[in-house]
């Protein structure tokens, strides 16, 4: 399937290792520092650019947590893109994927529980040249809820995304009251890209 220019450049903004170390030093009260890796897998390739992410903090990268899969399409209407969001049946055998890929060659998407509200519509603003802008937000009405360790999760996902940076919105939601416990409490983390993956 021939990709529009605007799928593999979100394909290519989000590919890559970042961190938040200017925001950490900066605001180190709010904001922790992380790595966060985005590598793409060779998943749903017949309509799709697939990633698998995962983060740590940086004073213990040997136990990064919160492995997710990010499935990247063309939305429905052809005209915007989406972000569908899955989960890693066992996200234990795929710790420390993100700085050691060859962990997610056994991967399949058999192995994968779909997120069904767990999904992002993406918008793209054309800046100079073939550079893009891209922000991800939740469709109005869809919830991401799912079921981890026996507990119920409810997250708020979102992201803003350059060639250079990544602007993560996501956080927590405590289901009794709707507040937000963790992630971008206090605004976004705000990543940037210090090394680049391909996507081909």
């Amino acid at each position: 399937m021939n990709f529009s220019p605007q799928l593999i450049a979100l394909g290519e903004y989000l590919a890559g290792e970042f961190d938040n170390q200017e925001q950490a030093i900066g605001e180190p009260i709010w904001y922790v520092h992380l790595r966060l890796w985005q590598r793409p897998i060779n998943l749903f390739t017949e309509d799709s650019i697939t990633l698998f992410a995962e983060q740590a903090n940086v004073v213990n990268l040997d136990k990064p947590y919160r492995q997710r899969i990010m499935r990247l399409r063309q939305g429905s209407n052809n005209t915007s893109l989406e972000v569908q969001y899955y989960m890693p049946q066992d996200p234990g055998a795929l710790i420390g994927a993100g700085n050691n890929p060859a962990l997610l060659n056994t991967l399949t998407s058999e192995k994968l529980d779909l997120l069904p509200g767990c999904i992002l519509t993406v918008t793209q603003e054309t800046l100079a040249g073939d550079r893009y802008k891209f922000t991800a937000t939740a469709p109005p009405e869809t919830r991401c809820s799912f079921t981890y360790l026996g507990n119920s999760i409810n997250v708020s996902l979102g992201f803003e995304a350059t060639a250079t940076e990544f602007h993560s919105y996501d956080k927590g939601i405590e289901p009794a009251t709707g507040k937000a416990t963790w992630g971008a409490i206090m605004g976004s983390y705000r990543y940037t890209k210090r090394n680049q993956y391909s996507i081909r």
